[in-house]
């Protein structure tokens, strides 16, 4: 017989290919001492005598059934197919074991697990602690005794829940910090549920079979809901309307210098209206708004609403291509504009004659009747789109209801706390859907907007004179730029005004950052707020005094009226805590893609659990925390967010291939300079710039990659795709090109060169006097970040006029003599 340490070794060689997939923590009251809870349960004799009768009909091991039961458990469990687990095989020896739960029957899944069993070389086993002592950490969390049970079970060190299917009853021991007593029921449960589904048909497909029981099914679809809010019989202009009567002269809104009174908003958001209807709009027609944030833009949006047609974003500053894009994606026949609508906008109106632009200003002068036009509009009436990238290469418009916009509206004032005497600051791009709660909600209980202008977003020290000066007590940031206004204001403290409330959203909120803004401001609550376009924008919110306890920062709950699952492939809820698709349902779920059916019946269809609701598939990954509050896990899919705004790489890699030459391209995320990095590959020679001017003319800027790369060819992964990972260690290894660099020359070169190294993620060493930083990967955010760095060196209008290194040095030299 060999000796352990030689076994040790053989079972390091079995482990090489990988670890195992954790299993939930799920205790409302997690022991730190580690202490061990035992739970047994007596089931029928017909439920255990199923491992003995399904043994004899496949002619297999017991041990074979056994382990299949435990290897469909984890994979509910874990989310993971092939799954990693301890199996007790002699005295207290155990052997670490593959399980292969692929989908399949359950006489597959039992003649896999066979295979397996009959091939392990258990007289290796050896005790657990002797494996952990060769690893320094757990090999598996779960152990199944495969023994006679002549011996009872023990929980070793390392492993969390062990568990035995003996003759007449089965039984769970488990560490209370990671399963409660009713967690260990549900462990036991999902074993004794397999082995029933088993028993009825060995030929189903297991993995259509769900293991929740009723009682866990209904936490799931009814306890964790959000909570039911009753919403008036009334769309959002009716209900402004009540406003505009009760205090016609209150100040609604503010842009710069200008403000307006809630008469003055509704007077020319009717005059905008009777305008829309005289031109023959129909219920539901769709009307692009372009312009600027402004006072006309929130007249111009209140406007279409009160019409009954659909209000659709456009930025004057897109390219035209996208622009005409968007409008005939959307059949949008009407533009509303200020002026001509800008360069672009003329550009892609050239190309659709069908398309009448409008003129806000001529509107107010001509059209003389402003009282409410009363025009009725349904609660399932669409009230706008959102166009968000699209992995095609075309980009897809979520179309979202009245009853959703609303929904969403009260559920920002009520979890916000927003009132009549607060001041709501609208700060987020107008094609960017936070914007529009932005812009409304305060409307909708007597309060105040505050438009804040883009010049002042990209000047810290504005912005924050601009948010103190104007009163605002609600807030929004995307967290890359709330980290940008922490940073200046722990170099310059000052109370923030009369801010009670900040809202993040559009990224990931990392718990460092919330570190930071409660040892700053630890009286004023930081939210972390979570949804999608298609779902009216967010749909949970979580409402922090203090850090959270765990790693990750959650989601929170659900907000009123709306319901989160976490799902398997088949829709069904998963188990408590474990990983899953987060899909939703209720009054918040739009109505698909405009125009695009195959893309809305991959995300959207029919809620199986709530019949007669829609059910949107995010494609976001989650779980379930024991306080009933969702926490993100990552993305399924190529899609990703940055400063806010959603990506699809796939539509920005389409959109290199449109460049001369280029026949092969890819592009990658480093999230945590928010930064896009394109690589192509060339038939012929093609500079960056050229592929840069491709994009800049069919893509918003934000699109862009802030960095392309040309490559003889693309690494390619063994089944012959593209190499993404290695594509992103290279980018990680080189955010600027090979290019040789003359060294700054004086103080203040050397001084800029320091900081844009820290910003950009550049080594010091290959900062030179020609180097371009927004060319570098620098974006506007960034930039932000570099001045308060700095203390204001210089301004965001003089770094966006002289990017390169020298010149920027040379006038700030030149400035200061």
């Amino acid at each position: 017989m060999t000796s352990v340490s030689a076994d040790v070794e053989f079972w390091a060689d079995y482990l090489a290919d990988g670890g195992f997939a954790p299993i939930p923590r799920w205790s409302t009251s997690p022991a730190a001492d580690g202490s061990v809870g035992d739970v047994s349960v007596k089931p029928s004799p017909s439920v255990l005598a199923v491992v003995g009768r399904v043994a004899a009909e496949l002619e297999v091991a017991p041990q074979a059934v056994q382990l299949a039961v435990h290897a469909r458990a984890l994979r509910a469990l874990t989310g993971e197919r092939e799954v990693l687990a301890g199996a007790l095989v002699r005295g207290s020896d155990a052997v670490p074991v593959r399980l292969d739960a692929e989908d399949g029957s359950w006489r597959e899944l039992v003649l896999r697990a066979q295979h397996v069993w009959s091939e392990l070389p258990v007289e290796q086993a050896v005790p657990v602690a002797a494996l952990e002592d060769r690893f320094g950490s757990p090999v598996f969390e779960t152990l199944v005794d495969l023994t006679d049970g002549s011996v009872p079970i023990e929980l070793p060190a390392g492993v969390c829940v062990a568990i035995s299917i003996a003759d007449s009853e089965v039984r769970l021991l488990h560490r209370t910090g990671v399963a409660d007593s009713a967690q260990a029921d549900r462990l036991i449960g999902y074993h004794l549920t397999a082995l029933g589904l088993m028993a009825e048909d060995l030929d189903a497909h297991h993995h259509e079979q769900s293991l929740v029981s009723a009682a866990e099914r209904h936490t799931q679809l009814v306890e964790l809901a959000g909570p039911l809010r009753q919403l008036p019989d009334q769309r959002f202009h009716e209900l402004f309307e009540e406003r505009v009567r009760a205090h016609p002269d209150r100040v609604a809104a503010v842009a710069g210098a200008e403000s307006w009174t809630y008469a003055t908003v509704n007077s020319r958001a009717n005059r905008i209206a009777r305008a829309l209807l005289a031109d023959g709009l129909a219920a539901e027609d769709v009307v692009a708004v372009v312009m600027d944030r402004g006072l006309d833009w929130l007249a111009a949006v209140i406007g279409v609403f009160k019409a009954g047609g659909v209000y659709l974003p456009i930025e004057p500053d897109f390219p035209a291509e996208r622009i005409t894009q968007v409008l005939t994606r959307s059949d949008c026949t009407r533009a509303l504009t200020v002026g001509d609508g800008g360069p672009r906008l003329v550009q892609a109106l050239a190309e659709l004659p069908g398309t009448t632009p409008i003129d806000v200003a001529r509107v107010y002068r001509e059209v003389g009747d402003d009282t409410d036009p009363k025009v009725a509009v349904g609660a399932g009436q669409l009230a706008y789109i959102y166009f968000t990238s699209g992995s095609t290469g075309l980009p897809k418009g979520a179309m979202c209801e009245h009853a959703g916009m609303l929904n969403h509206l009260y559920a920002k004032i009520d979890d916000l706390g927003i009132e009549s005497d607060q001041v709501v600051a609208q700060t987020a791009p107008q094609c960017f859907d936070i914007s529009l709660w932005q812009l409304l909600s305060a409307l909708l209980v007597g309060g105040r907007t505050l438009i804040v202008p883009q010049d002042a977003v990209l000047d810290v020290p504005r912005y924050l004179d601009t948010v103190i000066t104007g009163g605002v007590g609600v807030l929004q940031v995307v967290p890359s730029y709330l980290e940008v206004l922490l940073t200046h204001l722990e170099q310059q403290p000052r109370p923030f005004g009369a801010v009670r409330i900040v809202s993040a959203t559009g990224e990931p909120l990392k718990r460092e950052l919330v570190q930071r803004w409660f040892a700053s401001y630890p009286g004023i609550p930081l939210v972390n707020a979570y949804g999608l376009t298609e779902t009216s924008d967010d749909t949970n919110h979580e409402v922090m005094t203090a850090p959270p306890e765990g790693d990750r920062v959650p989601l929170g709950p659900a907000v009123n009226n709306v319901r989160v699952y976490v799902v398997d492939e088949q829709l069904e809820p998963v188990p408590l805590g474990a990983p899953g698709e987060i899909v939703f349902s209720g009054v918040c779920v739009g109505r698909g893609y405009i125009n695009d059916e195959e893309r809305t019946r991959a995300a959207f269809g029919s809620d199986p659990h709530h019949p007669g609701e829609r059910l949107y598939r995010s494609g976001d990954f989650g779980r379930w925390l024991p306080s009933g509050k969702l926490e993100f896990l990552g993305r399924r899919d190529a899609q990703v967010k940055l400063r806010g705004f959603r990506i699809e790489i796939g539509e920005i890699e389409n959109a290199m291939l449109l460049a001369p030459g280029v026949r092969d391209a890819a592009v990658v995320v480093l999230p945590e300079i928010s930064q896009l990095v394109g690589y192509y590959a060339a038939s012929e020679p093609t500079a960056p710039d050229l592929v840069r001017e491709t994009l800049a003319g069919r893509l918003p800027a934000y699109m862009v990659p802030a960095v392309l790369h040309p490559l003889e060819a693309l690494p390619l992964t063994p089944n012959g795709k593209i190499d993404k990972k290695a594509l992103t260690r290279l980018a990680a290894e080189s955010a600027v090109s090979e290019t040789e660099h003359q060294p700054p020359a004086t103080a203040t070169e050397r001084r800029l060169a320091a900081a844009w190294a820290e910003t950009l993620r550049i080594p010091v060493e290959r900062i030179g006097r020609d180097l371009h930083f927004f060319e570098s990967g620098g974006n506007s955010l960034s930039a932000v970040r570099m001045i308060v760095k700095l203390d204001r060196l210089f301004t965001a209008r003089e770094l966006m006029n002289h990017p390169v290194l020298s010149d920027l040095a040379a006038m700030i030299d030149t400035r200061e003599k």
